[in-house]
Protein backbone atom coordinates (compact mmCIF):
# COMPACT_ATOMS: atom_id res chain seq x y z
CA UNK A 1 0.00 0.00 0.00
CA UNK A 2 3.29 2.58 0.71
CA UNK A 3 4.32 1.59 -2.94
CA UNK A 4 0.92 2.66 -4.22
CA UNK A 5 0.69 5.77 -2.39
CA UNK A 6 4.38 6.50 -3.00
CA UNK A 7 3.74 6.01 -7.17
CA UNK A 8 0.66 8.73 -6.75
CA UNK A 9 2.45 10.74 -5.52
CA UNK A 10 5.07 11.07 -7.73
CA UNK A 11 3.11 11.55 -10.22
CA UNK A 12 1.26 14.16 -9.04
CA UNK A 13 3.62 15.94 -7.05
CA UNK A 14 6.85 17.24 -6.96
CA UNK A 15 9.33 15.60 -5.09
CA UNK A 16 10.25 18.22 -2.69
CA UNK A 17 6.69 18.66 -1.78
CA UNK A 18 6.40 14.75 -1.20
CA UNK A 19 9.28 14.82 1.34
CA UNK A 20 6.98 17.47 2.89
CA UNK A 21 3.92 15.92 2.89
CA UNK A 22 5.35 12.26 4.05
CA UNK A 23 6.94 14.34 6.96
CA UNK A 24 3.92 15.76 8.21
CA UNK A 25 2.16 11.73 7.70
CA UNK A 26 4.71 10.90 10.41
CA UNK A 27 4.63 13.65 12.43
CA UNK A 28 0.59 12.65 12.84
CA UNK A 29 1.39 9.06 13.17
CA UNK A 30 3.76 10.14 15.80
CA UNK A 31 1.86 12.25 17.76
CA UNK A 32 -1.18 9.98 17.79
CA UNK A 33 0.44 6.95 18.98
CA UNK A 34 2.08 9.16 21.96
CA UNK A 35 -1.41 10.58 22.61
CA UNK A 36 -2.77 6.87 22.37
CA UNK A 37 0.24 6.03 24.92
CA UNK A 38 -0.61 8.22 27.17
CA UNK A 39 -4.41 7.78 27.16
CA UNK A 40 -4.34 3.89 27.05
CA UNK A 41 -5.94 2.02 30.32
CA UNK A 42 -4.69 -1.40 30.75
CA UNK A 43 -7.33 -3.80 31.95
CA UNK A 44 -6.89 -7.24 33.67
CA UNK A 45 -10.45 -9.01 33.95
CA UNK A 46 -10.30 -12.55 35.80
CA UNK A 47 -13.35 -13.78 35.04
CA UNK A 48 -13.77 -17.04 37.32
CA UNK A 49 -10.12 -18.10 36.51
CA UNK A 50 -10.00 -16.92 32.76
CA UNK A 51 -7.50 -14.20 32.26
CA UNK A 52 -8.43 -11.51 30.14
CA UNK A 53 -5.53 -8.93 29.39
CA UNK A 54 -6.57 -6.04 27.07
CA UNK A 55 -5.29 -2.04 26.24
CA UNK A 56 -8.12 0.18 25.64
CA UNK A 57 -9.44 3.98 25.62
CA UNK A 58 -12.84 2.89 27.27
CA UNK A 59 -13.57 4.63 30.35
CA UNK A 60 -15.79 2.56 32.14
CA UNK A 61 -15.93 -1.38 33.76
CA UNK A 62 -19.46 -1.34 31.63
CA UNK A 63 -17.67 -0.20 28.20
CA UNK A 64 -14.77 -2.68 28.40
CA UNK A 65 -17.33 -5.71 29.25
CA UNK A 66 -19.45 -4.44 26.11
CA UNK A 67 -16.62 -4.05 24.01
CA UNK A 68 -15.25 -7.38 24.93
CA UNK A 69 -19.14 -8.98 25.14
CA UNK A 70 -18.82 -9.48 28.89
CA UNK A 71 -22.22 -9.90 31.04
CA UNK A 72 -22.41 -10.45 34.67
CA UNK A 73 -25.61 -11.35 36.65
CA UNK A 74 -26.77 -9.82 39.99
CA UNK A 75 -26.19 -12.95 41.89
CA UNK A 76 -22.38 -13.07 40.44
CA UNK A 77 -19.64 -11.48 42.09
CA UNK A 78 -18.10 -8.27 40.70
CA UNK A 79 -15.33 -7.00 42.48
CA UNK A 80 -15.95 -3.41 41.47
CA UNK A 81 -19.33 -1.79 39.90
CA UNK A 82 -19.85 -1.61 36.42
CA UNK A 83 -20.15 2.06 36.35
CA UNK A 84 -16.70 2.56 38.23
CA UNK A 85 -13.90 4.65 36.07
CA UNK A 86 -11.20 3.25 35.09
CA UNK A 87 -7.64 4.62 36.15
CA UNK A 88 -4.48 5.60 34.07
CA UNK A 89 -3.12 2.62 35.93
CA UNK A 90 -3.46 -0.83 35.56
CA UNK A 91 -6.95 -2.26 36.20
CA UNK A 92 -7.97 -5.30 37.88
CA UNK A 93 -11.47 -6.48 37.58
CA UNK A 94 -12.48 -10.20 38.99
CA UNK A 95 -15.52 -11.96 38.51
CA UNK A 96 -16.53 -14.93 40.30
CA UNK A 97 -19.22 -16.78 38.77
CA UNK A 98 -22.47 -18.26 41.31
CA UNK A 99 -23.44 -21.76 41.02
CA UNK A 100 -26.62 -23.31 42.06
CA UNK A 101 -26.56 -25.16 45.40
CA UNK A 102 -29.42 -27.04 47.66
CA UNK A 103 -29.54 -26.41 51.29
CA UNK A 104 -31.49 -28.80 53.15
CA UNK A 105 -32.69 -27.31 57.09
CA UNK A 106 -35.78 -27.78 59.37
CA UNK A 107 -37.62 -30.33 57.05
CA UNK A 108 -37.59 -28.23 53.63
CA UNK A 109 -34.70 -27.58 50.50
CA UNK A 110 -34.13 -24.70 49.19
CA UNK A 111 -32.14 -23.40 46.06
CA UNK A 112 -29.17 -20.59 46.40
CA UNK A 113 -26.78 -19.20 43.60
CA UNK A 114 -23.77 -18.60 45.35
CA UNK A 115 -20.33 -17.88 44.33
CA UNK A 116 -18.51 -18.25 47.99
CA UNK A 117 -15.76 -20.59 48.15
CA UNK A 118 -16.72 -23.03 51.17
CA UNK A 119 -19.86 -24.50 52.69
CA UNK A 120 -19.06 -22.65 55.76
CA UNK A 121 -19.20 -19.31 53.64
CA UNK A 122 -22.57 -20.29 51.99
CA UNK A 123 -24.48 -21.14 54.63
CA UNK A 124 -23.50 -17.81 56.27
CA UNK A 125 -24.27 -16.14 53.36
CA UNK A 126 -27.73 -17.88 53.37
CA UNK A 127 -28.30 -16.47 57.13
CA UNK A 128 -28.80 -19.74 58.48
CA UNK A 129 -27.80 -19.82 62.30
CA UNK A 130 -25.79 -22.79 62.84
CA UNK A 131 -25.50 -23.85 66.59
CA UNK A 132 -22.32 -25.75 67.75
CA UNK A 133 -23.97 -29.18 68.20
CA UNK A 134 -25.83 -29.24 64.40
CA UNK A 135 -24.27 -31.34 62.17
CA UNK A 136 -23.61 -31.84 57.96
CA UNK A 137 -24.27 -34.36 56.44
CA UNK A 138 -22.08 -35.98 53.20
CA UNK A 139 -20.32 -32.17 53.29
CA UNK A 140 -18.09 -30.44 56.11
CA UNK A 141 -17.55 -26.70 56.80
CA UNK A 142 -14.16 -26.21 55.03
CA UNK A 143 -15.27 -28.44 51.73
CA UNK A 144 -14.96 -26.31 48.42
CA UNK A 145 -18.27 -25.32 47.02
CA UNK A 146 -19.29 -27.38 43.70
CA UNK A 147 -22.50 -27.11 41.38
CA UNK A 148 -25.29 -28.56 42.63
CA UNK A 149 -23.55 -29.88 45.69
CA UNK A 150 -26.40 -30.70 48.47
CA UNK A 151 -25.65 -29.48 51.63
CA UNK A 152 -27.80 -31.34 54.47
CA UNK A 153 -27.97 -29.51 57.82
CA UNK A 154 -29.04 -31.61 60.67
CA UNK A 155 -30.59 -29.61 63.63
CA UNK A 156 -29.24 -31.16 67.08
CA UNK A 157 -30.90 -30.63 70.51
CA UNK A 158 -30.00 -31.95 73.87
CA UNK A 159 -32.16 -31.51 76.49
CA UNK A 160 -31.84 -33.12 80.44
CA UNK A 161 -34.74 -35.02 81.84
CA UNK A 162 -34.80 -36.79 84.88
CA UNK A 163 -36.74 -39.46 85.29
CA UNK A 164 -38.27 -40.89 89.12
CA UNK A 165 -37.67 -44.58 89.87
CA UNK A 166 -39.39 -46.26 92.49
CA UNK A 167 -37.05 -48.21 95.34
CA UNK A 168 -39.37 -50.60 96.25
CA UNK A 169 -39.76 -50.62 100.11
CA UNK A 170 -38.65 -54.24 102.25
CA UNK A 171 -41.28 -56.22 104.21
CA UNK A 172 -39.88 -57.33 107.68
CA UNK A 173 -42.24 -60.00 109.68
CA UNK A 174 -42.32 -60.28 113.16
CA UNK A 175 -44.26 -63.02 115.37
CA UNK A 176 -46.94 -62.02 117.65
CA UNK A 177 -47.74 -64.68 119.99
CA UNK A 178 -50.62 -63.26 120.46
CA UNK A 179 -52.24 -63.39 117.38
CA UNK A 180 -54.33 -65.95 115.60
CA UNK A 181 -51.88 -68.24 113.11
CA UNK A 182 -52.99 -66.87 109.63
CA UNK A 183 -53.57 -63.39 110.91
CA UNK A 184 -51.20 -60.74 110.16
CA UNK A 185 -51.27 -56.79 111.66
CA UNK A 186 -49.61 -54.12 110.03
CA UNK A 187 -47.31 -52.07 112.20
CA UNK A 188 -45.58 -49.72 109.88
CA UNK A 189 -46.84 -48.96 106.79
CA UNK A 190 -44.88 -49.31 103.76
CA UNK A 191 -43.72 -46.60 101.23
CA UNK A 192 -41.70 -47.06 97.85
CA UNK A 193 -38.21 -44.61 98.04
CA UNK A 194 -37.91 -42.82 94.60
CA UNK A 195 -34.39 -42.34 92.61
CA UNK A 196 -34.25 -40.21 90.40
CA UNK A 197 -32.05 -40.37 87.39
CA UNK A 198 -30.81 -37.81 85.35
CA UNK A 199 -30.77 -38.31 81.06
CA UNK A 200 -28.94 -36.22 78.37
CA UNK A 201 -31.52 -36.63 75.29
CA UNK A 202 -30.52 -36.02 72.11
CA UNK A 203 -32.68 -35.39 69.11
CA UNK A 204 -31.34 -34.67 65.37
CA UNK A 205 -33.98 -33.28 63.03
CA UNK A 206 -36.93 -33.85 65.87
CA UNK A 207 -35.82 -37.55 66.34
CA UNK A 208 -34.35 -39.06 69.35
CA UNK A 209 -31.27 -41.08 68.70
CA UNK A 210 -29.02 -41.42 72.03
CA UNK A 211 -30.37 -41.52 75.94
CA UNK A 212 -26.96 -41.28 77.99
CA UNK A 213 -27.08 -41.50 81.57
CA UNK A 214 -25.90 -38.54 83.64
CA UNK A 215 -26.48 -38.65 86.87
CA UNK A 216 -28.70 -40.03 89.94
CA UNK A 217 -29.82 -39.47 92.80
CA UNK A 218 -32.57 -40.91 96.12
CA UNK A 219 -34.43 -38.03 96.84
CA UNK A 220 -36.44 -40.02 99.30
CA UNK A 221 -35.54 -43.08 100.93
CA UNK A 222 -38.09 -46.45 101.31
CA UNK A 223 -39.62 -46.95 104.47
CA UNK A 224 -39.75 -50.47 105.65
CA UNK A 225 -43.37 -52.38 105.93
CA UNK A 226 -43.21 -54.22 109.71
CA UNK A 227 -45.89 -56.73 109.61
CA UNK A 228 -46.67 -58.86 112.60
CA UNK A 229 -47.87 -62.28 112.31
CA UNK A 230 -49.80 -64.56 114.39
CA UNK A 231 -48.30 -67.88 115.68
CA UNK A 232 -51.04 -68.95 117.81
CA UNK A 233 -52.69 -72.12 115.67
CA UNK A 234 -56.49 -71.99 115.55
CA UNK A 235 -59.43 -74.45 114.71
CA UNK A 236 -62.93 -73.83 113.87
CA UNK A 237 -65.51 -75.08 116.52
CA UNK A 238 -68.41 -77.50 115.28
CA UNK A 239 -70.77 -74.27 116.47
CA UNK A 240 -68.33 -72.24 114.65
CA UNK A 241 -66.20 -70.47 117.13
CA UNK A 242 -62.64 -69.52 116.32
CA UNK A 243 -60.58 -71.64 119.10
CA UNK A 244 -57.35 -70.82 119.99
CA UNK A 245 -54.48 -73.49 121.19
CA UNK A 246 -51.26 -73.96 121.24
CA UNK A 247 -51.11 -77.88 121.27
CA UNK A 248 -53.02 -81.17 119.67
CA UNK A 249 -53.13 -84.02 121.28
CA UNK A 250 -54.22 -87.39 119.06
CA UNK A 251 -56.26 -89.68 121.70
CA UNK A 252 -57.95 -92.07 122.65
CA UNK A 253 -61.88 -91.07 124.24
CA UNK A 254 -64.08 -93.10 126.32
CA UNK A 255 -67.08 -91.70 127.93
CA UNK A 256 -68.36 -92.19 131.62
CA UNK A 257 -70.93 -91.17 134.09
CA UNK A 258 -71.35 -90.93 138.03
CA UNK A 259 -73.14 -93.56 138.48
CA UNK A 260 -72.36 -96.47 140.53
CA UNK A 261 -70.98 -98.52 137.88
CA UNK A 262 -68.32 -96.14 137.06
CA UNK A 263 -67.59 -95.03 140.07
CA UNK A 264 -68.35 -97.49 143.13
CA UNK A 265 -70.41 -94.72 144.19
CA UNK A 266 -74.10 -94.42 144.87
CA UNK A 267 -76.09 -90.79 145.73
CA UNK A 268 -75.37 -90.01 149.65
CA UNK A 269 -72.00 -91.95 149.62
CA UNK A 270 -69.15 -90.17 151.03
CA UNK A 271 -67.40 -88.04 147.84
CA UNK A 272 -70.90 -89.17 145.32
CA UNK A 273 -70.67 -86.90 142.50
CA UNK A 274 -67.14 -85.01 143.25
CA UNK A 275 -64.21 -85.45 141.49
CA UNK A 276 -60.69 -85.60 142.10
CA UNK A 277 -59.68 -81.75 141.92
CA UNK A 278 -62.77 -81.55 144.30
CA UNK A 279 -64.98 -80.04 141.76
CA UNK A 280 -68.40 -81.45 141.03
CA UNK A 281 -68.87 -83.66 138.10
CA UNK A 282 -70.78 -82.48 135.31
CA UNK A 283 -70.45 -82.12 131.52
CA UNK A 284 -67.73 -80.65 130.42
CA UNK A 285 -65.34 -82.32 133.11
CA UNK A 286 -62.68 -84.80 131.53
CA UNK A 287 -60.26 -87.74 133.31
CA UNK A 288 -56.87 -87.25 131.94
CA UNK A 289 -53.54 -89.01 133.22
CA UNK A 290 -52.36 -86.05 134.86
CA UNK A 291 -48.49 -86.66 133.54
CA UNK A 292 -50.11 -85.84 130.04
CA UNK A 293 -52.25 -83.39 130.41
CA UNK A 294 -52.23 -81.63 133.57
CA UNK A 295 -55.57 -81.04 135.91
CA UNK A 296 -57.29 -78.01 135.50
CA UNK A 297 -55.75 -77.36 131.89
CA UNK A 298 -58.44 -76.31 129.32
CA UNK A 299 -58.54 -78.40 125.91
CA UNK A 300 -60.82 -78.80 123.06
CA UNK A 301 -62.20 -81.95 122.28
CA UNK A 302 -63.01 -82.63 118.49
CA UNK A 303 -63.83 -86.13 116.98
CA UNK A 304 -67.16 -88.21 115.76
CA UNK A 305 -69.74 -86.44 114.52
CA UNK A 306 -69.99 -84.15 116.91
CA UNK A 307 -66.73 -82.91 118.73
CA UNK A 308 -67.24 -82.73 122.78
CA UNK A 309 -66.16 -79.53 122.80
CA UNK A 310 -64.68 -77.35 125.53
CA UNK A 311 -63.41 -79.00 128.79
CA UNK A 312 -61.18 -79.36 131.53
CA UNK A 313 -59.27 -81.77 132.73
CA UNK A 314 -60.88 -82.20 136.58
CA UNK A 315 -60.60 -86.15 137.17
CA UNK A 316 -58.44 -88.87 136.69
CA UNK A 317 -59.06 -92.70 136.66
CA UNK A 318 -57.27 -95.89 137.10
CA UNK A 319 -58.02 -96.70 133.71
CA UNK A 320 -56.45 -93.36 132.21
CA UNK A 321 -53.01 -93.69 131.35
CA UNK A 322 -50.67 -91.95 128.60
CA UNK A 323 -52.37 -90.65 125.86
CA UNK A 324 -56.55 -92.14 127.00
CA UNK A 325 -59.25 -89.45 128.38
CA UNK A 326 -62.31 -89.90 129.84
CA UNK A 327 -65.54 -87.67 129.52
CA UNK A 328 -68.30 -87.09 131.42
CA UNK A 329 -71.97 -87.29 130.45
CA UNK A 330 -74.91 -86.69 132.59
CA UNK A 331 -76.15 -89.91 131.05
CA UNK A 332 -75.32 -93.81 130.20
CA UNK A 333 -77.61 -93.49 126.67
CA UNK A 334 -74.85 -90.22 126.11
CA UNK A 335 -72.02 -92.69 127.12
CA UNK A 336 -73.31 -95.77 124.98
CA UNK A 337 -73.86 -93.39 121.98
CA UNK A 338 -70.12 -92.21 122.80
CA UNK A 339 -68.64 -95.28 123.21
CA UNK A 340 -64.59 -95.43 122.76
CA UNK A 341 -63.57 -93.17 119.66
CA UNK A 342 -60.12 -91.27 118.36
CA UNK A 343 -60.18 -87.44 118.85
CA UNK A 344 -58.01 -84.69 118.77
CA UNK A 345 -57.13 -82.91 121.94
CA UNK A 346 -56.75 -79.08 121.87
CA UNK A 347 -54.73 -77.55 124.64
CA UNK A 348 -56.03 -74.10 124.67
CA UNK A 349 -53.91 -70.97 124.80
CA UNK A 350 -56.78 -69.00 127.22
CA UNK A 351 -55.31 -70.87 130.19
CA UNK A 352 -55.02 -68.60 132.81
CA UNK A 353 -58.45 -66.36 131.26
CA UNK A 354 -60.73 -65.56 134.57
CA UNK A 355 -63.78 -65.38 133.31
CA UNK A 356 -63.79 -69.33 132.97
CA UNK A 357 -66.54 -70.91 134.79
CA UNK A 358 -66.76 -74.42 135.86
CA UNK A 359 -70.30 -74.74 135.12
CA UNK A 360 -73.22 -74.51 132.80
CA UNK A 361 -70.57 -76.32 129.81
CA UNK A 362 -72.95 -77.11 127.10
CA UNK A 363 -70.54 -79.54 124.68
CA UNK A 364 -69.04 -77.96 121.51
CA UNK A 365 -69.27 -74.56 122.65
CA UNK A 366 -67.64 -72.41 124.74
CA UNK A 367 -68.30 -72.39 128.87
CA UNK A 368 -70.79 -69.74 129.98
CA UNK A 369 -68.98 -66.80 131.38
Amino acid sequence: MFNLMFGYLRRNMPIKDIAIFLTAVTMSLLLGLSAFNYLKKDVTINDNGKQIHISTMDNTVNEVFQHLGISVKDYDFLSTSLDSKLTSKRNSIQIKRAVPVEIYIDGKTRKYMTYMDTVEEVIEDSGIKLKPIDKLEGVTLSQPVKPEMQINIIRVKEELVWEEIPIPFERVEKANHQLNKGVEKTIVEGVDGILKKEYKETYEDGRLVSKEFVSEARVQEPVTKVVEYGTVPTLLSSRGDTVRYTKVLDMTATAYTASYVDTLKKPGDSGFGICYTGMKVREGIIAVDPKVIPLGTKVYISGGPKDYGFAIAGDIGSAIKGNKIDLYYDSMKAVYSWGKRKVKVYILKEQDDARWKETDHVPGSYPKW
